[in-house]
């Protein structure tokens, strides 16, 4: 077992938080980047810098800190830790134990989602860790991943015949897609796109739109995120908001009207912004949330619309390990679990009209 100690980050390091976290051995995710700690800051969570060491490598991961009245504090390691492979979990796991008794954090708990790719053999080490299984919080546990390293002929090629043929066809038919400017007008035009879409796709609860405005400025403000439309009759049809983090493109948030005259327009704009985000080093494209591998003709599963689409572009679906919990103190994760957790969401949300996670 590769052996990790774990710190919090430095001034220094936090000042240079992008660099040190796509530099990870998986390049990092852009729910571990500054941009998005700044957003979860102004909604409910303490962001915490965390650096793990061992003689071969360094990971620096964001963590998400919740207080909890008479338990303790919560920590929520999203999408992460980001590790070269899932037998350094136990190593991971011990840091973890051994820093918050060491520096007395408080830490009943922590949850990790790392991006290790489901199968029986890491449930098997995850588990073995003394890992608990929990709920799934993110929506790409289960995703669409596509490789966009080849050249764009080739790319092209490698899509599903029904995602490369409606990309064809909006060609042919002149279909435009633009990258917007970040005002409010046009984002209150995507979150009304995103609304519109949910509806009638999912049964997912979308959050309000003061987070995704912040979500969407930060990201931009970056040079790490691009708001693009396809319009209609002068009205916007078709947007999308990507984020390019390292080498890694995310189709992070979008939505259409539902009834439309140009045929494959969504589709011509998930190409435009993966040749987008070619140009900028991206290597890989994450369409963000499919139902998982063995759901995809579910139809009562929430992502069975959006996944069809999705799904139309990548061939297969990754299924990742999803929300592990890491039990510090047995007591207070016991009476967390009987009830700390539903009442602790419910107040959270009474109280400010938010989402807890």
């Amino acid at each position: 077992m590769r052996e990790f100690t774990a710190r919090f980050a430095s001034a220094e390091e936090i000042a240079n938080w992008d660099t040190h976290v796509t530099a990870n051995p998986k390049g990092g995710n852009l729910l571990q980047s500054e941009a998005f700690a700044e957003v979860k800051q102004n909604f409910g969570w303490k962001p915490r810098h965390l650096v793990y060491e061992s003689a071969d490598y360094s990971s620096y991961n964001l963590i998400l800190e919740k207080s909890v009245p008479l338990l303790g504090k919560l920590w929520y390691l999203i999408k992460g830790p980001d590790v070269a492979s899932v037998e350094d979990i136990p190593g991971i796991t011990a840091a973890n134990a051994e820093f918050v008794q060491r520096a007395r954090l408080g830490v009943f708990a922590i949850k990790i989602e790392p991006d290790i790719v489901r199968s029986d053999e890491a449930r098997r080490i995850i588990e073995g860790a003394g890992l608990r299984k929990s709920h799934n919080l993110q929506p790409n546990d289960s995703t669409a991943l596509l490789d966009i390293s080849p050249e764009e002929n080739q790319l092209l090629r490698n899509l599903h015949s029904r995602g490369r043929n409606a990309v064809r066809r909006a060609i042919r038919e002149d279909v435009e897609v633009l990258r917007v400017d970040p005002t409010e007008e046009n984002f209150r035009a995507m979150y009304a796109l995103m609304t519109n879409t949910v509806e009638a796709k999912s049964q997912v609860r979308v959050r309000e739109y003061g987070y995704y405005r912040q979500f969407w400025t930060n990201f931009i403000n970056r040079g790490q995120g691009r708001l693009m439309f396809v319009y209609e009759n002068g009205v916007p049809s078709v947007g999308a908001f990507v984020v390019n983090y390292g080498r890694k493109g995310t189709y992070k948030d979008g939505g259409s009207l539902q009834k439309r005259n140009q045929y494959g327009d969504s589709h011509l704009v998930q190409w435009t912004a993966i040749q987008q985000l070619r140009e900028l080093g991206c290597t890989e494209y994450d369409f963000c949330g499919t139902p998982p591998s063995d759901q995809l003709k579910d139809t009562s599963n929430p992502f069975h619309g959006l996944g069809l689409f999705k799904t139309s572009f990548s061939k297969t679906v990754t299924d990742f390990v999803g929300c592990y919990d890491q039990v510090l103190s047995p007591l207070k994760y016991k009476a967390w679990m009987a009830a700390g957790e539903r009442v602790a969401r419910q107040l959270y949300t009474r109280r400010t009209g938010q989402q807890f996670y």
